[in-house]
């Protein structure tokens, strides 16, 4: 199954985690968020590591743009809002569900084939909006709905069994594997369950952030240029109305990323320029303010990412400080910026 080509699979060990960002209040270092970034400049060269980018870890829903590319190269025939739906972590609102059903139905299957968890819509004012109306978790209202839907169309195109597509040994996950360590460029070091219920593969920090750059440098009409045109054009289906990483994409031109829980994200500009972050704690308020950071080390124009800087810490009402990225982060003085 290994391509002599792969590097070996990542040393499954406690990672070696470093500073990445501080808690400043009233002009104090009130608390220390660790974690791990990785950038590559266009090459493919790391430009900057901190912490351990090697270590084995699970990348969560950051790995979706590699499973939805898996998919198309398995015959997927998505485009645009869909093909984007199929690698979201959706907010749960009316045009998910809808784009979902869409899937299932293109597939001549229904809400009751779907084998991911029940759960509540993940945008916070549309699951309030549900729990007013009385409606009850569902399937279809789980953020990765869109991703299991496109797995059993994926399935029922190429004549694979629906009841057990989420079995890693079921013909699916392992194209699914085949393309992460294509991608990835490295073996897959473990496999376990993501919180959806499909295979989640661990790979590398670093590896997640080569695979992203493939597929936004991969030549159009790809897969991968499929996938990334259709996340681009259509961040919000690839997560929600309000959500920051929809408003990175559109606020960098040519930007692909995707956020995944546990404080995970990755980001690779059109030229192949990537960056991966993991936050150790899972946090959010450290994941934006660092990947905006370890992108504005990367290139990318200040000025384009002060939306993203953190939100304000409180003091009495009043902005009293922030969540700051580590010194090592800052721009190169004479940098060029894109």
């Amino acid at each position: 199954m290994f391509s002599s080509s792969l590097a070996d699979a990542p040393l499954v060990r406690e990672p070696l985690h470093a500073p990445v960002a501080h808690l400043v209040r009233g002009g104090i270092v009130e608390g220390i968020h660790y974690g791990s970034v990785v950038v590559l400049d266009a090459d493919g060269r790391v430009a900057l590591q901190i912490g351990d980018i090697e270590a084995a870890f699970y990348p969560r829903s950051a790995i979706k743009p590699v499973q939805a590319v898996a998919m198309a190269r398995a015959g997927l025939p998505l485009d645009g809002e869909l093909l984007s739906l199929t690698a979201a972590s959706h907010s749960g609102e009316e045009r998910h569900l809808a784009g979902a059903r869409r899937i299932l139905d293109l597939a001549g299957l229904t809400e009751g084939h779907l084998r991911n968890v029940t759960d509540m819509p993940f945008d916070p004012v549309v699951r309030d909006a549900w729990v007013r109306e009385g409606r009850l978790p569902s399937r279809l209202a789980q953020n990765c709905s869109g991703k299991h839907a496109a797995m059993l169309y994926t399935c029922m195109l190429n004549g694979w069994p629906l009841e057990n597509y989420l079995d890693p040994g079921h013909p699916l996950q392992q194209a699914i594997a085949e393309i992460v360590e294509d991608l990835t460029g490295q073996r897959i070091a473990r496999v376990t369950v993501d919180g959806c219920g499909a295979p989640l593969f661990s790979i590398s920090l670093h590896g997640l952030a080569r695979a992203t750059a493939r597929i936004v440098t991969a030549a159009p009409g790809t897969p991968e240029a499929r996938v990334a045109d259709a996340m681009r054009e259509h961040a919000e289906m690839a997560s929600g109305s309000g959500r920051d990483v929809a408003a990175l994409m559109r606020a960098v031109p040519g930007l692909l990323s995707k956020d995944g829980f546990e404080g995970v994200q990755v980001a690779a500009l059109a030229d192949g320029r990537a960056v991966a972050v993991k936050i150790a704690d899972g946090a959010n308020r450290a994941r934006v303010p660092v990947t905006a950071a370890a992108l504005a080390r990367a290139g990318v124009d200040p000025e384009l990412l002060t939306e993203f800087q953190g939100e304000p810490l409180l003091g009495g009402g009043q902005e009293v400080g922030r969540v700051r990225p580590v010194r090592s982060l800052e721009p190169l003085a004479g940098a060029a910026r894109a």
